[in-house]
């Protein structure tokens, strides 16, 4: 029987291009053969990424007259590029992830009458994906109640989870043990390439602010930009506090199967990461995030007890120290935020995601 063609369209962040590898990697393994459409920023991600080709597909974005006009010339001829791909390849589906790059796949695909399908990373319908959602022939979801659906298209939209790293997805289900009475405290600091301030600064300093017994107990992992990271460093060895900061863990999982507290953003992976780990966290979402969306990401978490949320403009050195003297001193509040982080995971979305193309394309 020969192959069919998947075509994998996403653009260039790691937010829309991770799942996408997942999804590529569970479509391969029943037999699939997998192109990929993305934008040069893509290329970044995509260097083990599991394609047989890749469809260059860079759509322009620009505000006012001129860039509007610029955006829906350079969208015209991604179209006419991917249709004429779709075709040679003779693709049994196209799946847009989000990003500018996924719009001229998907109406390629739609022009031609191929099925389509999309997959929503966060709690917010992004705008590509919200411009396409009504002529698409299905919608996946990571979180529940997904918000800024258009009208009559909910009931095209299934939740399925947002797929993870195989490595982080066999932390699910693992015990979580909470630090004992005087043992170490183990806290990851993760996230920070926007608004890098608040990870790299004040979180630092709120944890060097917690009291002295607390303080001690303390074995602090940053990951941050790298200009950020020699003041944060040197907050961390004033304060006599065992601490390692880089700009890259390539062994997140590893570092996550014996964190107690996860200090980070709410990006829609890391959300989902930090629900299938079944880890606490502390979450400053990105105020800059389009539609707000990492505020509604981190909501997520809360509403089932496995997070704290300070938003950006409340995340005061003080009020940071706050909320963390709270949840480091309270084993039993960790217990719990770790449980209710469990409840929030939906650990199978890479198998669901790919049932769903596969229904999509029959």
């Amino acid at each position: 029987m020969i192959s069919r063609v998947c075509v994998v369209a996403a653009g260039g962040t790691g937010g829309h291009m991770f799942p996408a590898e997942a999804l590529s990697r569970e479509l391969q393994a029943r037999g699939w053969r997998i192109v990929l459409a993305t934008d040069h920023r893509g290329e970044s991600y995509a260097q083990a990424f599991p394609a047989e080709e890749r469809i260059a597909l860079d759509a322009a974005t620009g505000r006012g007259p001129i860039g509007m006009a610029k955006a829906g010339v350079a969208i015209a001829r991604g179209v006419f590029k991917a249709r004429a791909a779709l075709k040679r390849l003779d693709a049994a589906v196209v799946v847009g992830f989000g990003g500018y790059p996924s719009a001229p796949a998907l109406l390629a695909a739609l022009s031609q009458g191929r099925p389509t399908l999309l997959h929503e990373q966060n709690a917010v319908l992004g705008r590509t994906n919200r411009w396409l959602s009504p002529y698409v022939g299905a919608i996946a979801s990571s979180f529940p109640n997904l918000r800024m659906v258009p009208h009559g298209v909910g009931a095209r939209v299934t939740l399925v989870g947002n797929p993870v790293r195989p490595d982080i997805r066999a932390l699910y289900g693992r015990p979580w043990a909470a630090p004992t009475a005087r043992g170490p405290i183990h806290v990851l600091v993760t996230g920070g390439s926007q608004g890098a301030r608040i990870l790299a600064g004040a979180a630092p300093r709120a944890l060097a602010a917690l009291p002295a017994p607390l303080r001690k107990r303390l074995r602090v992992q940053q990951q941050a930009r790298p200009e950020t990271l020699e003041a944060a460093r040197a907050i961390y060895r004033e304060a006599g506090i065992e601490a390692e900061a880089a700009p890259f863990f390539g062994d997140m999982a590893r570092r996550l199967a014996t964190t107690h507290l996860v200090i980070g953003r709410a990006g829609a992976s890391t959300c989902s990461e930090l629900a299938v780990a079944a880890l606490p966290s502390l979450l400053i979402p990105l105020k800059i995030a389009m539609d707000d969306h990492q505020r509604f990401n981190a909501a997520s978490l809360a509403e089932a007890g496995g997070a704290e949320v300070v938003l950006e403009d409340e995340a005061s050195v003080e009020r940071l120290t706050t909320a963390l003297q709270a949840l480091l001193s309270d084993p039993a509040r960790l217990a719990a935020m770790s449980a209710g982080a469990r409840s929030a995971a939906l650990p199978d979305a890479t198998a669901k995601l790919a049932d769903m193309v596969e229904a999509a394309a029959r």
